[in-house]
């Protein structure tokens, strides 16, 4: 029962995190202003802001003007609603071990990851709004969690964000922007940092992956963009969630010969 309700407070973020995401392209307050169709501007009723359910029932439409929806909103919502899901599912355990302040953070960071997902897959764009809350969090939240020995997830940062600067200095910002230098400070802090190299590996394999497909689909051509945070996320989320089995099957299979 407790994870349907954590899937259930992940779609509410979830539909928060759309309007965020709104607000963030066309400018605008989330505290003073009502949500707004962003076809015909016209406001919505509570019952059209339920989070995945108004979207069924309209039929994937508004209301007022009849327009299709973006499929962004439900997509959105389900994914922050599956990852909420999928960390208490994976750290169900080491969840009720977890202090409030603990459980916060993590389904904080949660958010902000979905956030960045999406903008930077939108725009091309890692907003700073973004970006220097998580790296702030999570820098904080090692010297209160460990303190002094917090400072030892400097050298996971120093290794990521120092890997992307200076890919960014050689190509002077055409291989990688200076959004990913700063991802890589949070994945420093956010992840001990042999598990930063598998979130790096995981990252380029997929991207590498991604970028040959659209190729061959002729999505892209060679010297098209394509944005690395998405990339950079998944491997930061396979990283926390799975990057010690990873690392120990890895050296396991490199040491056995």
């Amino acid at each position: 029962m407790i994870l349907f309700f954590i899937f259930l407070f992940g779609l509410i973020i979830g539909s928060f995190l759309n309007a965020v995401i709104y607000r963030l392209e066309v400018g605008g307050s989330l505290v003073t202003e009502r949500s707004r169709c962003p076809l015909c501007g016209g406001t919505l009723s509570w019952y059209e802001l339920i989070p995945l359910l108004s979207f069924l029932f309209q039929k994937g439409r508004c209301l007022s003007c009849g327009e299709k929806i973006s499929w962004q909103y439900p997509i959105v919502e389900l994914l922050t609603g599956f990852l909420f899901l999928l960390t208490a599912f994976l750290k169900e355990g080491s969840l009720l071990d977890m202090t409030p302040v603990d459980i916060i953070y993590i389904f904080i960071v949660m958010t902000f990851l979905v956030l960045i997902f999406i903008f930077d897959g939108k725009h091309y764009i890692i907003p700073n709004v973004a970006i220097y809350p998580l790296i702030a969090m999570s820098f904080f939240y090692n010297i209160y969690s460990l303190g002094i020995t917090g400072l030892y997830y400097f050298l996971g940062a120093f290794i990521a964000s120092g890997f992307f600067l200076l890919l960014y200095l050689i190509s002077s910002g055409k291989w990688i922007g200076m959004g990913d230098v700063k991802y890589g400070a949070f994945m420093g802090f956010f992840l001990p940092w042999t598990n930063v190299l598998v979130a790096l590996f995981i990252a380029y394999v997929i991207g590498a992956i991604f970028g040959l497909a659209l190729l061959y689909l002729r999505k892209k051509g060679l010297k098209s963009e394509i944005p690395f945070g998405p990339f950079l996320i998944i491997g930061t989320l396979i990283a926390y969630f799975f990057g010690t089995d990873i690392l120990s099957w890895y050296l396991g299979g490199v040491f056995s010969f």
